[in-house]
């Protein structure tokens, strides 16, 4: 269900959206030099991932949705778990939690945006694994 094949796959590891072989990303998302950085083509089987220019500001729609549902899983979890810190508190532990998460939160927002544009290839993963 989430092994390769699956969108969700390509998403959460940050794998080439066709052949969920190559890396997406030039670094970890966390490498702050060049955090969130796409590369140009996939390294498996040369998928160019940027379709024109600017192509992944439409992300920055994605990263708000994203955000916005790790903080309410934050403020659920901080009532299930029975935490009586006040709205002070669950709003404080809401935004470390978004800043501690920001560039992971950037990273599969990208994949999530390529994901809507590009479609797994079961041949050319094939290929791609054949040529690894």
């Amino acid at each position: 269900m989430f092994g390769k094949g699956s969108k969700i796959y390509s998403i959460l590891f940050l794998k080439c959206p066709r052949c969920h072989e190559g890396a997406f990303l030039e670094n970890h998302p966390y490498n702050l030099s060049s955090m969130n950085s796409v590369r140009d083509t996939c390294p498996k089987c040369g998928l160019k991932y940027k379709m024109e220019p600017s192509f992944y500001f439409g992300s920055m729609y994605v990263s708000y949705g994203v955000g916005v549902a790790l903080a309410v899983a934050v403020y659920v979890l901080t009532l299930l778990l029975g935490l009586d810190l006040g709205i002070a508190g669950i709003f404080g532990v809401i935004i470390a939690t978004l800043i501690l998460l920001m560039p992971y939160i950037g990273a599969i927002s990208k994949s999530i945006w390529a994901n809507f544009f590009f479609k797994y290839d079961g041949e050319i993963a094939q290929k791609a694994k054949q040529n690894a």
